[in-house]
């Protein structure tokens, strides 16, 4: 069981208290919960078929043929079909859909020609795009690629930026000084430039994005935490520390670093909300992750182009406003909840 210091409790009790960070929380992490088993609501892939009283899982086994159910085909099982024809024929037979049944990049041409407005009967619950696919599963999966991004990138830059930071604020001198200079010269790099060459010479990919943005992400927070540990490293419990021996790794771990982790914690919502944006309009301006990969911003830029199918942008704009609007009550509730003013530790 975690045993929390008074303080932290306080300043948990305080976060709860502000109802609409803590609420959006709730909701945001629930939504990155369902969105990590997306396949088990979102798929053409059956979750149970009942086949001859033989019992498969299609949604976690590898590809089962049509042949295999008596379709009289050798290509993957279209399981919409298997289940309207175990319907009418009857019997014991059955299967068992995701909620939506639908993946992704599958396009259905069999109604109108796309796009489709929403219709409940084809379980296109809100449209299809220009080429016939589900909006709504690109939105859920675009919605999973997106969190993922703004999540890796965010920890693996404050990482960085907290090691040099904290490195810098600590020892100073020369050292500082020479990544002061390094920072500076880093950061004239212009990044759009710098996306528009890797994306023209190698094929961009997620990992690729992460490391490009992580690569310019990091030093901003550097220049907090060097800001925030050199003014701790002044405090007389950090004199007293080093008076009695303590160890460099026990001083920035046991005593600087908790009393600097509020800039980290207050920055850390806005960060994902700056993170998601740029991956959307990277995606939006073609620069972003190959298609048919589910994305935010080119379903952004579908509905730009498509104003006469207002489905498209009304449903993208609402779902990256609803979310940013969550973290940014997040943000907000966390900085007025772990407000140094009115809770502060010396140890």
């Amino acid at each position: 069981m975690i045993r929390m210091d008074p303080l932290t409790q306080k300043k948990i009790k305080r976060f709860k208290e502000i109802r609409r960070g803590y609420w959006s929380l709730i909701i945001l992490s629930v939504l990155l919960v369902l969105s990590l088993f997306a396949e088990f609501f979102i798929n053409s892939k059956a979750l149970i078929v009942k086949y001859e009283g033989e019992y498969y899982f299609p949604v976690v086994s590898s590809v089962i043929i049509g042949s295999e159910f008596g379709l009289g085909y050798a290509a993957e099982t279209d399981y919409r079909q298997l289940k309207k024809q175990f319907a009418e024929n009857g019997g014991s037979n059955f299967v068992v859909m995701p909620v939506i049944p639908w993946n992704p990049y599958e396009q259905d041409f069999t109604g109108n020609y796309p796009p489709t407005p929403p219709d409940a009967e084809s379980e296109h619950y809100l449209g299809t795009d220009v080429i016939g696919r589900d909006i709504l599963a690109r939105l859920v999966y675009g919605f999973r690629i997106a969190m993922g991004f703004a999540l890796i990138t965010m920890i693996i830059s404050y990482a960085i930026g907290t090691a040099v930071g904290c490195a810098m604020g600590f020892w100073g001198g020369k050292f500082d000084l020479i990544v002061q200079r390094v920072i500076e010269i880093w950061s004239m790099v212009p990044f759009l430039y710098v996306i528009m060459i890797l994306v023209s010479i190698i094929q961009p990919t997620f990992m690729l994005f992460v490391g490009i943005n992580v690569l310019f992400g990091w030093m901003g927070m550097t220049w907090y935490m060097r800001t925030m540990t050199y003014k701790e490293s002044a405090r007389e419990y950090v004199m007293a520390a080093k008076a009695i021996g303590a160890s460099t790794s026990r001083i920035l771990f046991r005593h600087i670093l908790p009393n600097t982790m509020v800039m980290i914690v207050t920055l850390a919502p806005f960060t994902i909300a700056g993170n998601i944006t740029a991956l959307t309009a990277l995606d939006y301006l073609g620069l972003g992750l190959m298609p048919p990969t589910p994305s935010w911003g080119e379903l952004l830029q579908q509905g730009k182009s498509n104003l006469d199918s207002p489905w498209i942008a009304t449903s993208v704009v609402v779902s990256i406003v609803a979310v940013l609007v969550m973290v940014t009550f997040i943000g907000e509730a966390v900085r007025a909840a772990f407000d140094p003013k009115k809770f502060t530790r010396y140890s």
